[in-house]
């Protein structure tokens, strides 16, 4: 997904820049709001931005210009909301394009409006969706997680479409969202299934935090919500 630098044309490189900065510096204001209304969700906080430097790490080759590899935002996404995430996508992707060769800082706006803003947002919207409906919570995760990925790479074609649109872009379009589904598909299902064990892990863990930024119900409520169900039988 790293678009390397020097890859887009300018204009594009602006235009990316553009629409990610104001979700950024929204994000930033979002952090130190939950930070200090929640102190003790720091160290989630940092959980979730290594566990997305780590798996947008393990980069696999694909189309010209581009790489395919787990993205990571799903589980932040969750926990903390869209706009948290691309604070620490940028975080990621400026580390990532400084000691590792991914990705680049010219082409960093367009990496974190897909990486940072899209795919977060995807999460968000599956999960808040899910957890409306009342369903079992691990579930939902994992298809957080995996929209969240599908959605990020989705967005990358459809900006290396718009940069690149030879000779048509709806033919461009075709091209890499074929090329990226061999190996997207089944790094979503495996990022899915992982994010699912970290959840899992830090529920177990930390599920002060999780209960008071409104991810899982608190234990009371749950028992509440059971119990007509146990009267009715």
């Amino acid at each position: 997904m790293h678009i390397m630098e020097g890859f887009l044309p300018w204009q594009w490189c602006v235009f990316w820049y553009a629409l990610a900065l104001p979700v950024i510096a929204y994000g930033v204001i979002r952090i130190k709001k939950v930070a200090d209304k929640h102190p003790e969700s720091k160290p989630v906080l940092a959980v979730v931005g290594a566990f997305m430097f780590v798996l947008s790490s393990l980069k696999l080759p694909s189309v010209t210009g581009s790489c395919s590899h787990p993205t990571g935002n799903g589980l932040g996404a969750v926990i903390f909301g869209p706009v948290v995430v691309s604070v620490l996508c940028v975080i990621v992707l400026v580390f990532q394009a400084l000691l590792l060769g991914h990705g680049g800082l010219t082409t960093l706006g367009a990496n974190t409006f897909s990486m940072g803003i899209i795919g977060p947002l995807a999460a968000w919207l599956v999960y808040k969706g899910w957890q409306k409906a009342g369903w079992s919570i691990l579930p939902g995760i994992f298809l957080a997680a995996f929209f969240a990925d599908l959605l990020t790479y989705a967005t990358t074609a459809i900006q290396l479409s718009l940069a690149f649109p030879i000779p048509t872009f709806d033919s461009a379009i075709l091209k890499f969202m074929t090329i990226y589904a061999y190996t997207q598909l089944p790094l979503a299902v495996a990022e899915g299934i992982l994010t699912v064990v970290i959840f899992d892990y830090i529920m177990k863990l930390r599920p002060d935090v999780l209960e008071t930024l409104k991810v899982i119900k608190p234990k009371n409520e749950m028992k509440t919500m059971k119990e007509p169900v146990k009267e009715a039988i």
